[in-house]
């Protein structure tokens, strides 16, 4: 900020939750001189981003830009006045000023040279309350009244004013750890138009038999290509990973295809997806090898030493194929190259990585600011705005708390001009 922010020391902004949104916020505005309290509805902050990192910490992806873009859909332009801002690069360098080395993966995601989220995320902490962030915990958001915010806090109902306020409250999934979409209602009574969060990077039901369910539950269906066409047009094709659960269907492969799965059931009621059991074989191959004559094998151990199929990939050909299509080689080798697999519902939100759906971007000045309530930000999951896994959420909360930040300090800055005039 420029000498102009000087005059905003005695300047108090309300930053409202405590994930990488929130906390990217307090730095940017705490570093330009301005007084910031944090407040987080639970015992400390940070509580999802540490969960997220569990499994070694994807901080973003090394992808080129063009392509990086392109994982946020239909909000891809909203996106990328935000990574252009502060991109996948910006925020490797941001990491590495806070001594955490990274490193690029071989599938081209950026991770801690430790792979973990703890290390990062208390340097970043001892960094804000060095800028004079004050932190306060189990203080849970109530909403306004009489132009103060009010908080739920251990000491009963406090009701606090704030020069300006920045919201990054997240979405809904993972209720426990404090994002539980709580948040909605409270906006909606100020006039704030919200879109309803639904579940994203979410697993999705398929009407297993009991047999295939008890034995089969848990297991990865390793090297498979799923296919997708939807009645609005939208295709999909990758390789990849997906698990087969109690009720059906997750994984990374399945979270990339949620959204749009997600439509197609709403659209019609349920969405169909094909699976290639043996990607990068033939069909031709397939039904040679099959047709070889089996002798005394059995089936099963027909399928596993003439063309690798056994396990879970076979419990899955005899849950959807009729008994007679095993005697069809040409039909059976259709299947593996093409099998389809009807997806139901997704599953709950509290079972979801992340959410769509929340405060809509025309809602919204290029600031982040909302156009019906001036002074108040949002920023992070609590945005009508989604992406797969694979860095790519964790990049754009970080850019829009960042643009949320220095929307706040430039409306400090104009608001004490005027005042000035």
């Amino acid at each position: 900020m420029a000498s102009e922010g000087n005059c905003d020391k005695q300047k108090t902004v309300a930053v409202i939750g405590g994930g990488p949104a929130g906390l990217m916020a307090a730095e940017v505005i705490s570093q330009a001189g301005v007084k910031v309290n944090l407040y987080d509805a639970m015992p400390s902050v940070g509580r999802k981003f540490l969960m997220a990192g569990k499994g070694g910490m994807n901080i973003t992806h090394s992808e080129p830009y063009d392509q990086f873009l392109s994982r946020y859909g239909s909000r891809e332009t909203h996106i990328k006045s935000l990574l252009d801002s502060f991109g996948s690069e910006a925020l490797r360098a941001w990491v590495q000023a806070l001594g955490i080395k990274t490193f690029v993966g071989s599938s081209g995601k950026v991770f801690p040279v430790d792979m973990k989220a703890a290390p990062l995320l208390r340097a970043w902490l001892h960094r804000l309350r060095a800028d004079g962030v004050n932190f306060h915990m189990r203080h849970q958001w109530l909403g306004w009244q009489d132009g103060l915010l009010r908080f739920l806090t251990p000491q009963g109902e406090q009701k606090i004013s704030a020069d300006a306020v920045l919201l990054a409250l997240g979405g809904g999934s993972w209720a426990r750890l404090g994002s539980t979409g709580a948040w909605l209602p409270l906006l909606e009574q100020q006039g704030v138009s919200v879109a309803p969060l639904q579940p994203a990077n979410c697993g999705f039901d398929a009407a297993w038999s009991d047999f295939f369910r008890s034995r089969f539950a848990g297991q990865p269906l390793k090297s498979v290509q799923a296919t997708f066409s939807s009645t609005a047009g939208a295709e999909f094709c990758q390789q990849g990973e997906l698990i087969v659960t109690a009720d059906g269907v997750e994984g990374n492969l399945i979270y990339k295809l949620s959204a749009l799965l997600r439509e197609q059931i709403a659209a019609t009621g349920t969405a169909l997806i094909y699976l290639d059991l043996a990607p990068g074989k033939h069909k031709q191959y397939l039904v040679d090898r099959v047709s070889a004559p089996r002798g005394k094998h059995t089936m099963a151990n027909h399928l596993r030493k003439r063309i690798g199929i056994d396990g879970v990939k076979a419990g899955l050909l005899r849950e959807v194929l009729l008994k007679e299509d095993f005697d069809n080689p040409a039909r059976l080798c259709e299947a593996i190259k093409a099998l389809p697999v009807k997806l139901l519902a997704a599953r709950p939100i509290d079972e979801a990585i992340s959410t769509a759906g929340g405060v809509t971007f025309e809602e919204l000045n290029k600031h982040l600011m909302l156009r019906a309530m001036p002074g108040v930000f949002c920023a992070g999951e609590m945005l009508d705005w989604e992406a797969p896994t694979g860095g790519y959420l964790l990049t754009a909360c970080f850019a829009g708390g960042r643009v949320a930040g220095e929307g706040v300090l430039s409306w400090l800055q104009c608001n004490a001009l005027s005042l000035k005039n």
